[in-house]
């Protein structure tokens, strides 16, 4: 315990992961599961090297991405927007993707700052996929800097387990404050 904050308390229910390349992004980044729909990271899905594609288009509101052969056997990076959130993992689940990853990058948002509770839609469909809210900030910078490399994805370890780690020994992003 440090300074009366507990490491079950920081994880609380979410999941982390660590992206070991580019060297650039080299922090571990926080995700919020979703509630009641798709796997679970940890259970239906961990790697120590998975492949973190921004998913092209980012909407994800249809099967039609250019960057299929890139999705098939790893975690989508998403935008929030246009439809559901199930509706985005259905679609990533559909052309062979393993896991998504959703992120609102509109810096004017609201909810830009804030971690997003990902439901269900209330429609009959369901994902075997896990699916994961990322924060806006980190999907924002995650995009560019891969963008600004070039490179069509970042190397993640997925799940990180944090249990015997310090709150303040996380290697969280620079531009974070927890």
């Amino acid at each position: 315990m440090q300074d009366g904050v507990r490491t079950p308390d920081v994880i609380a229910g979410d999941v982390f992961f660590e992206i070991v390349d580019p060297p650039e992004l080299q922090y571990t980044y926080r995700l919020r599961p979703a509630k009641d729909f798709g796997g679970s990271f940890g259970t239906t899905f961990r790697s120590k090297r998975a492949k973190l594609v921004p998913a092209i288009p980012a909407d994800a509101c249809s099967t039609k991405f250019v960057n299929v052969e890139e999705l098939i056997g790893n975690i989508a990076l998403v935008e929030r927007g246009d439809c559901s959130f199930l509706t985005k993992a259905i679609n990533v689940e559909a052309v062979g993707g393993a896991a998504v990853i959703m992120t609102d990058v509109d810096v004017d948002s609201d909810d830009y700052d804030y971690y997003i509770e990902m439901v269900h839609d209330n429609t009959d469909r369901d994902t075997d996929i896990p699916a994961a809210f990322l924060l806006g900030k980190n999907g924002l910078i995650i995009r560019r800097t891969l963008n600004k490399l070039k490179i069509p994805y970042a190397v993640v370890n997925i799940p990180v387990n944090l249990t015997f780690v310090q709150p303040h020994e996380i290697n969280q992003p620079p531009w974070l404050q927890w």
